[in-house]
């Protein structure tokens, strides 16, 4: 992939760009492998690939400049670097950037200065479903100061992209390096971008996660779905559930599924998602994951988590070794805290594990490893 940003060095977020691609997942692997060299594995699949290009969803662009010259991007010490030409952002991505621009204009929304302290938008964030490319659009805000200003221009910009599905406000009014606050303000009536991966309908609203690489992620979903399909079990928990990919994905009508998230805009978005396809015999509920599992008397054959990057950590570790299903199935962003909580898992055997390269020409990648208590 080239990157004009990269060789004139505005921009080293791809750390690995000039690293050939094979390479690039030849190393992530040998790290994997490494992290985990003091545990017996009986199965290590070969990585997943990704598009080297153009295959994010999303966009969140540090809003800098001024109210007649916005920059979209990224700040540097040096300054703000535009980043709405990037090659990892879809060619959809482009004529979208370039409205917004004079928008932000007609809206009176003066970008936010860090260092004064002044200004009003501080972030654009812009996502695209792989399904019909309908986009949801958020204005980062320090206040409602400019709200009504806001409502008051957006029929021109929805006229002009009458793609646009999902817009809201998020206010933000704190001076650090947070990229959005507690409040989301609805801008338009429909607030649910409709995806769909493997066939599988999925919804998400302004403040749910969703993967940004879909191709990826349809495999990694799909792949959780052969695995558990090979199990045969009749009952599973989805901690760390989000809006319900891998619980909806591995799902059968006959299976009791018990999926937690702590976000109730994204349970209610897995309910919908469940109701579509029929699933009768599912939960979801918006609770604490650790504090569910550790609170609930009934021991599903399956427990699948998909935690932040932190891990599950230890008290989530020493229930499930003492509750004791048949086994786990692991989604990990972060290899690290997964290796730690797997020296923890003692009562359990690693008995597939697979990477899936959601994020190339980076370091980071995405992991799913199965396990089965020992007997």
């Amino acid at each position: 992939m080239h990157c004009a940003l990269y060789d004139a060095d505005r921009c080293r977020s791809c750390q690995w760009l000039t690293t050939p691609y094979s390479q690039q997942l030849q190393m992530k692997q040998t790290h994997l492998q490494a992290l985990l060299r003091e545990f017996s594995v009986d199965d290590w699949r070969p990585p997943v690939d990704s598009a080297q290009q153009a295959f994010r969803n999303k966009a969140k662009m540090v809003v800098s400049g001024s109210v007649e010259r916005p920059v979209l991007g990224i700040m540097q010490p040096d300054g703000p670097v535009d980043l709405t030409a990037c090659p990892l952002y879809p060619a959809s991505f482009a004529p979208v950037f370039a409205l917004l621009k004079p928008f932000i204009a007609r809206a009176g929304l003066t970008p936010y200065n860090v260092a004064r302290r002044r200004g009003e938008l501080k972030f654009l964030l812009l996502s695209e479903s792989s399904l019909d490319g309908k986009l949801m659009l958020r204005f980062v805000l320090r206040s409602t100061d400019k709200l009504e200003q806001l409502r008051a221009a957006l029929p021109w910009l929805q006229q002009q992209l009458p793609q646009l599905s999902v817009i809201s406000a998020n206010i933000q009014p704190v001076p650090m390096a947070i990229l959005e606050g507690e409040e989301e303000i609805a801008l338009t009536e429909n607030q649910l971008l409709a995806e769909q991966l493997n066939h599988v309908p999925l919804y998400i609203r302004p403040r749910s996660f969703f993967q940004t690489n879909p191709g990826v992620a349809a495999r990694l979903y799909d792949t959780a779905r052969q695995w558990v399909s090979e199990l045969q079990v009749a009952s599973m928990w989805d901690l760390f559930c989000g809006v319900g990919g891998f619980g909806l994905h591995c799902a059968t009508p006959e299976m009791q599924l018990t999926g937690i998230e702590i976000s109730a805009e994204a349970i209610a978005c897995a309910q919908r998602s469940a109701q579509q396809i029929g699933l009768e015999k599912v939960r979801f509920a918006a609770l604490d994951s650790t504090r569910f599992a550790t609170g609930e008397g009934d021991v599903p054959e399956l427990v699948l988590v998909n935690p932040p990057r932190r891990g599950i950590g230890a008290e989530l570790c020493l229930y499930l070794n003492r509750m004791a299903p048949s086994w786990l199935l692991y989604s990990s962003c972060n290899a690290e805290s997964m290796a730690q909580d797997i020296a923890r898992l003692e009562h359990y055997q690693i008995r597939r594990i697979q990477l899936f390269d959601m994020f190339p020409h980076t370091a980071h990648y995405e992991v799913l490893t199965l396990l089965q208590r020992r007997q």
